[in-house]
Order: structure tokens, then sequence, then C-alpha cells
């Protein structure tokens, strides 16, 4: 399938659920580990086609605040990867011109995968062409909860009034208060579910799940998701 950027629209952000990881690995009799490192690179290629098709912001769901209570085998197996993606990609991303940021808590995240990401994202700050969230333990509620401690603590302190905390004034307490509302969210593995994913900014997204494990999707999956959001924002809302 081809994009024609002059008769499809674009979305401007996307957000990826990236399920399948263990069910993949499964399926082959392989460690959950294998389906980690293999959506690890599939995340590579995903990042590259959004280059190239022109989505301007990317977040990928790498690990959520209820992944922890996974076994701590696998969590520290994640961190490290996490880590290992940041070191390894940074020439890619910079060629790219990616530009890498955190979203999420960084409360219980080992020191030295916040540093790696912390200077991944000092040096790509400059570029331009695709930002890449990365969506490391990230919880939608947890953003909204640490949003409303923030206007509290603003309040108290004589720094704002109730009068002026509206949806707007709310948007600038998010983890990341300059980027857009989600346009498209994709969710690979089947599952009809957003999972805490992106919950205050994605309230006009268009959401589509696809059956393709994550380490199995390719650039015709996410060619196929943007049709389906082309052709929702192209008819228009008729619910009124």
């Amino acid at each position: 399938m081809y994009v024609n950027r002059s008769q499809t629209n674009i979305p401007q952000h996307l957000g990826i659920i990236m399920d399948g990881n263990g069910r993949w690995a499964q399926q082959r009799g392989l460690p959950r580990f294998a389906g980690h490192q293999e959506g690890v690179q599939t995340a590579k290629r995903t990042v590259e086609d959004c280059v190239e098709i022109g989505i301007k912001i990317l977040t990928l769901y790498t690990f959520s605040t209820e992944n922890w209570c996974r076994p701590k085998t696998e969590v520290d197996f994640l961190m490290r990867l996490a880590e290992k993606y940041a070191m390894q990609e940074l020439p890619d991303l910079q060629r790219n011109g990616v530009r890498l940021q955190l979203v999420g808590s960084r409360e219980g995240l080992p020191d030295s995968l916040l540093g790696t990401l912390d200077e991944a994202a000092l040096q790509t700050k400059e570029n331009a062409r695709l930002i890449l969230n990365l969506a490391l333990n990230y919880g939608g509620r947890a953003e909204i909860v640490d949003a409303m401690k923030a206007i509290i603590s603003d309040h108290q302190q004589g720094n704002l009034e109730v009068s002026q905390i509206d949806e707007t004034t709310f948007s600038h307490y998010l983890y990341l208060p300059d980027i857009p509302d989600v346009d498209l969210i994709v969710r690979t593995g089947g599952e009809w579910r957003l999972s805490n994913f992106l919950l205050w900014r994605a309230a006009n997204a268009v959401f589509w799940s696809m059956p393709v494990l994550w380490p199995d999707f390719r650039k015709e999956h996410l060619l196929e998701a943007i049709a389906i959001y082309a052709k929702q924002i192209g008819g228009g809302n008729d619910n009124a």
C-alpha cells in the first residue's frame, strides 16, 4: 500500500501500544526475552518508517506502570534493553533527525537508564524531523494525578487561581506539555483496549487494533492504520 501525501491525511501524532512480544516468542518456543529483543528491531524500523512517511510525533508505549508486576528478571531485562536502545541507536537518531524524549515518571527507573536517556535527549534536542517519545514507567491515570498535584501546589503557593484552571491550563501540567494530542493510536496483538495509554491526550484520537503481533509489525501495517485514520477523519463526525 502506498500513501500519497497529497491525497491522504497523515496523523501528526501517532501512538503505538506495542503488544505481543511474549506471545510471538511463545509461538516459536522461545523465551519472552527473545520477543522483547525482536520488538526493539520492530521499533527501530517503525521510527524510520514514520520519518519517511512524514509523521511528526511518535509515542511508543514501552513500559507501563502496571508492568512492574512482571517477574523481576523480565523487568530488569526490559530496563537494560531500553538503555541499550538509547545508546546504540543514537547515531541513527541523529542521522534521521529524530529527537528522543522520555515521557513517564522517573521514580523507580534505574539511574543508569535515566542518565543514558537524558544524554540522548540532550544530544538530539535540536532534531526536528520526528519527536520520539518513549513512554517508560508511564500510566495515563498517574499522569493525570501528577498534573493535579502540580496544579494544587501552584494554587497553594498563590501562582494559580481556580478561575484559571481549564482544559488548556490542565494540559500544561502533563508530562510533555508542548506535545499535541494524539491523532491515531495503533495497538498490535488484537486487544481493543487503551490500557491506560495517553488517556487525556486520546480524547479525539482514532483507535485501531490489529491482530499482528508487535515483532511482526511492518510498514504495510502502519500504512493500513494510516489509511483507516484518513478514512475516519475524512468522513467527519456524523454523530451530532
